[in-house]
């Protein structure tokens, strides 16, 4: 991926919800000016939600998400419904798309319910307006305002492209999302320099930075700072190479216990998991989370998540790294359970600790959803970056620089 690309996690979901044939995909198609989704007359056509990054004007880079009818029928009906309502957790922005002429079911007023409690900003979008009497439009749109109190209505064809331009622009002005922290620009001034320690072994993917690691390195060049990059073997002639000592040192996290050996004392240390901790408004909860670990007990049952799906390699961070790391700091015999993707499951109770990832491919919709489902169910939460600090015993230092924001 390039540098100059948005990442699908810092873009803007925008989840498209409705009833078989409501014309959920004719509504992507004209907001798009393009062909992304298949339009067909045949009933449950989109089986399974279709993402889609793109750039729409004036909202920016997004990620339109097309999901299977609410209405769908059956076993594998009700399997697709579940992952329509399930890509809620992710969505920025809600679209319900409406039949005109065919009211308002029991499936949209659940639909209904769910974005409101979740406090997702949404658009109720009446189609098929070139198909419907003027009357029966405005006797629509009086029902969503007086019976449901929606206020964002707006009425489309998608066929005929009406009222779309409307639509997008009453989409780019529910796009309310604060300003994140920065990921590292605001610890190292113009001029200074980070340096970035990023191991090539086994479970680096080849030919390239992995996220975060890109991600670093551009927010330190748009603060016209410096990023110098090496592998843990290096580091000790790059740090002898500077006149001066480097503003920080920011390190892949499995690379902690080595790293912290080589690294003076008063020069800052901290990890990219940290960092982006940080950046998505996370991190206390997260550090809070670790202190669990000093609680767990014979036969507890952890939790690994992980936000992506990677081949795993015979010693992969998540599945073995992790546990025997704190097999090792507890001393205790535990068992592991393992999610990965878009898996997260709804019943937490069985867990005494959730282990995450970093997130990086997860928006921040979709992480603080996870947190929040974890501490709705006194769970405590705790990252791979917080952890392996901790177990290593410098989970303090490698807060110092961020102490603020904990």
């Amino acid at each position: 991926m390039g540098l100059n690309n948005t990442p699908n996690a810092d873009r803007v979901h925008i989840g498209i919800f409705g009833r078989r044939n409501a014309g959920k995909s004719s509504v992507i198609n004209a907001v798009t000016g393009q062909n992304l989704a298949i339009v067909s007359e045949v009933l449950g056509t989109t089986t399974d939600p279709v993402y889609k990054a793109m750039e729409i004007l004036p909202l920016g880079p997004v990620v339109l998400i097309d999901t299977p009818g609410l209405d769908d029928v059956g076993e594998l009906g009700e399997l697709r419904v579940q992952k329509a309502f399930q890509v809620l957790n992710k969505t920025d922005i809600a679209l319900l798309i409406l039949d005109v002429n065919s009211g308002f079911s029991k499936e949209e007023e659940k639909l209904l319910e769910l974005v409101k409690a979740k406090n997702i900003p949404f658009v109720a979008v009446l189609n098929k307006t070139d198909i419907a009497k003027e009357d029966k439009i405005k006797e629509f749109e009086k029902l969503l305002k007086d019976k449901y109190n929606i206020e964002n209505v707006v009425s489309v064809s998608a066929e005929k492209k009406d009222g779309i331009f409307e639509l997008k622009e009453k989409i780019a002005s529910l796009n309310t999302e604060k300003e994140k922290s920065p990921i590292i620009s605001d610890l190292v001034c113009p001029g200074e320099t980070a340096v970035l320690v990023v191991p090539i072994d086994e479970s680096a993917p080849k030919g390239r930075l992995i996220l975060p690691q890109q991600q670093t390195i551009r927010d330190l060049l748009d603060n016209n700072a410096m990023a110098a990059v090496t592998q843990v073997t290096t580091l000790a002639k790059a740090l002898e190479s500077f006149k001066e000592p480097p503003k920080i040192v920011v390190t892949d996290s499995q690379a902690f216990k080595e790293v912290a050996k080589i690294v003076p004392e008063n020069v800052p240390l901290t990890s990219f998991s940290i960092l982006f901790a940080r950046h998505k408004g996370e991190l206390s909860t997260l550090v809070n989370g670790v202190k669990a670990m000093d609680n767990l007990k014979d036969g507890d049952t952890v939790l690994i998540s992980e936000g992506c799906t990677h081949h795993r390699q015979c010693n992969d961070i998540g599945s073995v790294k992790i546990p025997n790391a704190v097999r090792k700091y507890t001393g205790k015999n535990l068992n592991f359970e393992f999610t990965s993707g878009g898996e997260f499951p709804l019943d937490l109770s069985k867990y005494s600790l959730i282990i995450h990832c970093g997130g990086c491919m997860l928006n921040e919709r979709e992480m603080k959803y996870r947190i929040a489902c974890a501490n709705d169910a006194g769970i405590p939460m705790v990252n791979y970056g917080v952890l392996l600090a901790q177990v290593n015993g410098i989970l303090k230092r490698s807060l110092e620089p961020v102490e603020k924001d904990i």
